[in-house]
Order: C-alpha cells, then structure tokens, then sequence
C-alpha cells in the first residue's frame, strides 16, 4: 500500500482532545448529582406552583413563570450534555453507555413534572396568551410561545404527552444508542488492518485505486455481516414515528420536520423539486466529466470522492488549517473569526481520530451559558479543512445566538446548516484564492463540486431513501434487500449512469446516522447549501451592510423566521427562482471544470 503519510502534527498524538472538565470533573462529580437533584426539586416545586393556573396568571407572573422554567431547562441541559459529549467521545466503552442511559432517564423523570407547562400555555386562547405576552416581563418570550404553539393542533392529552415522554428512554432513545454502539464496536478489515469506521470511510481518499476498492469492499462486508440489526433498528423507528404521526395528526412523514424547522411544506417541496429536476445538470454531468478525467467509460462507487488523476495527495498540518480558517474568517469580519479563535486557543474541540469515537462531526451548543464543543477526525485533507470549517461556523453561530437565552437561542436547523454552510464558503474561496498552480486549482474547484454535490445531490437523495422508507413501513415491514433496492434506485437515479454499484453498496444506507436519530434532517443541509449559495453572491455583489446583517442574522438565533431573516439580503426561499440561483453556483462551477477540461 503505497500511500503518502500524512504530516507530523496529522498524526493522532499531535492533534487536540477536548477536556469536558469546566462542565464536570467526571461521570461521579458531586456537582452532577448536586446538579440533578436540584432540578429535581425545583421542577417538583415549579408544578406545584403552577400547574393548572396559567390562564389566570398576569403577563408579569407568566413571564416570572418562563424564566424560572428557562432556568430549569438550563441546568438539565448541562448534565445531558456532558453525558452525551462524554459518550461520543467512546461510543464503544460499556460504561460510558449506562452512565448516558442513567443520566437521560433521570431527565426525563424530571422533566415529567414540567411536562404539563408547554400543554397547559397551548390552551389558553389567543387573546388571553396575547394579553399576557404583551406585558414587557413576558414579551421577550414571546416567539418561544409562538412556537410552541405551532404544535397545538398536534397535542394528545396531557396522560398521553406523559406516557410518551417517560417511554422515550426505552423506545426510540434505547434503539439509537443501540445502532451508535453497534457501529462503534464494528471494526472493518482492510489489508490485514481492523479499522473503524472513520479510518475505513478515509481509505476512499486516497489516491490508491485498489486501497479505496478494498476499503468499499470491507465497509459493504462489515456492514452486511450486521444488516439485520441495521434493518430491525431503522423498522422499529419508521413504525414508531408512524404511531406518533398518526395521534398527532401529521399528514405525512415530513410534517414534523417541517414545523419543528418553521419552514413551509411548499417551501421544502419547492427544494426538492428543483434539486431533483437539476440531477442531469449537476450530478450526472459532473461524474461523467470525472470518468472522463479517469479514463473510464464508468466510475466505480469507491471513486465518487476519490482525487483527480495526478493529484500530490496535498495534506494539511493542524497548523495550516488554523492558520486558513482565520484568515478567511478574519478578512470576512473580525467578529467572526475572534470567536473561531476561542475554540482554537481553548480545549474546546476533538479532532483526533481513534477507535470508539464517533465517526462524525458536530458541534455541540451545550446550554447558552457555556461555551460549545466541537467533534471531528481530522486527517489533514482538503475536506477536513472545510469540515472544520463547517463546524467552527456552527459554533460561532451557536456563541452569537447565546446571548437570546436556552428558549431562544435555539435555531432551526435550516438556519444552522446556513451558518456552517457560509464557514465552509469562505474558506474554500480562501484556498481557491490563494492557489495560482492551474491544476491545484481545478483539484480544489473539484473538490468543492463534489462537497457540494455531497451536500446538495446526495441529501436529498438521502431524504427520498427516508421519504419511501417511511411511506412502506406504513404498509409492512421491509426487508433487508428492498431496503438496499430503495438505496441502490435513489443512488442511481441522482448519481446517474455514471457511477456503477456493486452488489454490498446496498448496505451503505446503514451507516448514516441522521437516518436513526433525526429523521428527515437531511434536507436541511440542501436548503442550507443553496440558501448560502444565494448569500454569497449577494456578499460578492458587494451588498452594503453585508457583514453587519449577517452577524445580526446569526445572533437572532430562533427569534425570527426565515423570511425575516433574509429580508435584509433581498432573499426569499418562498420564491421559486430562488433554489434556482442557488443550484446556479455549483452549475457555474461545473462549466468552469469542462472549460479547464477541455483545454
């Protein structure tokens, strides 16, 4: 195997670790159990104190009432978010796991008894909750009221929000901890090598045609070897969100997603429509264009990502990739990049790959009063550059929006995607900017066609897999092969012909997450994709104020809607020319290939 080392300060004992210890020293710190025993008598004395007396409270009482339940909600938030950091740090540790299981089920015991406050603000009618909102104590609350009562058609009684709520940590909960343990404990052989699943899904960059044909092929094994558990765990939660669905009185299986995300079912259809009308244009033209540059008639599905013909391999130090983010950063705006800077002078990321981890990334907002984590595995590649990025811009947004308070600092995640996505632009534009080599260019301007197509193409491809699997679990289980029949039809239909698959490729839907703990998520990444697309030619059109709208948008964390957010921009996601110009971007980008291609 004949593949260039990453740098030095790549390597795993170089890269930063996150210390969690300025939220707790440890699974058995004093502070945690202090922490949840006081919400537990706080919650127990917060329904006692109002349960059934909202509607006579005045607008100053309410908004006392919010705080104190704001508050309660804070504190919870920080214990649940150690557990769950504390987790994905070592999926694969037995310990880490009841530590996780044990500290959501006392949260939920807890929140039990604050279960009835958000039902009982849902039946007071409109003119009496407008009255009590309109007192200055209560108004800063009130779009968290208004959004909480965007759910009011979808209440069941108050028995049956409780007995779902407390069957959550043995239903849909226990079966997501089961899929992340299962792929955590997987371990995928490559030449003589068991890896996990971030350094197998690696092995498909490299240069090395037969060292990504053998990654592919031990990925599709080891995921076939545990198909069964994969296609019990996606069935039993298809058929318990149906269940819920159907008391709620959602009309489809997007429904949820949608209110949750504030974002109109026309408008979500308006994104998938336009995306999947543009596959020929996109995908299709795009890998034709790389087979091409391979001098194959097809690419097999382990290329997809793989380096153009020639590429030097071109890793990133650490260093380096600081060093880009805050340049691009900073040239954008100060603001920003003084808040990236937090993260990097502080132990407030992980980035360095090793079994049991999670093999994704996020970035953890906590609770407003604390600062955000970041997870990553950083391999010192292009796209790592930018999925640093990606994150970062989670966290700068997360940083800005804090100041709002726990209920209204949250984002919906179309709008989040749109903070990361922007991270991401400035400094791929970074990189571009900075590269006179002609070739260098076009492996960059590649690469950012095939992030894009990643985020674009294959996410809503994604989200149809989930929309089909959903719509037949309602009328039968489905098997393992018609679940891989479902993978392999939407793979085709979006990448095009291509691409060829071989027979373990069906198993590949497996190892997406999204899929188990957040159904329906994914289209969020495509709205957020072409929205910031939009965004940045509007910043490249040199728009007055740009900077200073942006930053407001990202510090209104979940205070406005999107048509308010973009009003400042002359932007309208309502508009059906609007994905359009957004899809436009990547097009030009691809035009831009085939004349470097051709020439």
């Amino acid at each position: 195997m004949d593949e260039t080392p990453p740098p030095a300060d790549v390597a795993p004992a170089s890269l930063p670790v996150w210390s969690l210890g300025d939220l707790y020293s440890g699974r058995d710190d004093p502070r945690l159990d202090a922490d949840l025993a006081s919400a537990a008598e706080a919650a127990s004395r917060f329904e006692e104190t109002y349960l059934g007396r909202l509607a006579g409270l005045s607008g100053t009482e309410l908004g006392l009432a919010i705080r104190e339940y704001e508050r309660i909600m804070e504190q919870l938030g920080r214990v649940t978010s150690y557990a769950q950091l504390h987790f994905a740090a070592d999926m694969a540790d037995g310990e880490r796991g009841r530590f996780l299981q044990t500290v959501q089920e006392r949260y939920t015991s807890i929140t039990t008894d604050l279960l009835f406050f958000t039902l009982e603000l849902n039946r007071i009618d409109d003119e009496r909750i407008g009255e009590q909102i309109a007192d200055a104590e209560a108004r800063r609350y009130a779009p968290w009221v208004r959004d909480v009562r965007l759910f009011r058609p979808h209440q069941l009684t108050d028995e049956l929000e409780e007995l779902l709520h407390e069957k959550s940590v043995v239903g849909a909960t226990a079966w997501m901890r089961l899929f992340d343990q299962t792929l955590a404990e997987a371990r995928f052989s490559v030449d003589g090598e068991s890896l996990t699943l971030a350094d197998a899904l690696n092995r498909l960059d490299s240069p090395e045609e037969a060292v990504r044909r053998d990654a592919a092929k031990a990925v599709g094994r080891g995921l076939g070897d545990r198909i069964n558990i994969f296609t019990l765990i996606i069935n039993t939660l298809a058929k318990d969100k149906e269940i819920e669905d159907d008391w709620r009185a959602f009309s489809h299986p997007v429904a949820a997603r949608n209110l949750a995300n504030r974002v109109e079912d026309e408008v979500v259809e308006a994104l998938v429509t336009a995306i999947r009308g543009a596959y020929a244009e996109l995908s299709h033209r795009y890998y034709r264009l790389k087979a091409s540059w391979f001098g194959k008639p097809q690419l097999d599905y382990w290329d997809r990502n793989a380096p153009l013909p020639g590429d030097d391999n071109r890793r990133y130090t650490w260093a380096e990739a600081q060093d880009l983010i805050r340049d691009a950063f900073g040239r954008f705006d100060p603001r920003i990049a003084n808040i990236a800077e937090q993260f990097f002078a502080s132990p407030w990321i992980d980035a360095r790959p090793r079994p049991g981890k999670d093999p994704g990334a996020f970035c953890h907002p906590v609770v407003p009063s604390h600062h955000p984590f970041i997870l990553m595995n950083f391999y010192g590649r292009p796209r790592d550059v930018t999925t640093l990025a990606h994150e970062l811009g989670h966290g700068v947004h997360q940083v800005l929006a804090a100041e709002q308070g726990p209920l209204l600092a949250d984002t919906p995640l179309t709008l989040a995607e749109s903070a990361s996505v922007f991270g991401e632009m400035l400094v791929f534009r970074a990189l571009l900017d900075r590269e006179s080599d002609p070739a260098r260019r076009r492996r960059l301007l590649a690469g950012k066609v095939e992030n894009m197509l990643n985020t674009v193409i294959r996410q809503i491809a994604f989200h149809e897999f989930e929309h089909r699997v959903h719509s037949e679990r309602r009328r039968e289980e489905l098997s393992t092969a018609r679940l891989g029949e479902i993978w392999l039809d939407v793979q085709r239909q979006s990448l095009g012909d291509a691409l060829r698959f071989d027979d373990e490729y069906q198993y590949f839907w497996a190892y997406i997450p999204h899929f188990i703990h957040s159904p329906f998520y994914v289209y969020a990444y495509a709205f957020g994709d072409c929205l910031v697309n939009s965004l940045y030619q509007v910043y490249r059109d040199g728009a007055p104020d740009f900077e200073d709208h942006y930053v407001n948008l990202l510090r209104a964390g979940g205070t406005l809607r999107h048509r308010e957010l973009l009003q400042p921009f002359g932007l309208d996601a309502s508009d059906p020319g609007f994905w359009r110009r957004g899809l436009d971007v990547i097009i030009g980008f691809i035009d831009e290939l085939e004349r470097i291609g051709s020439g």
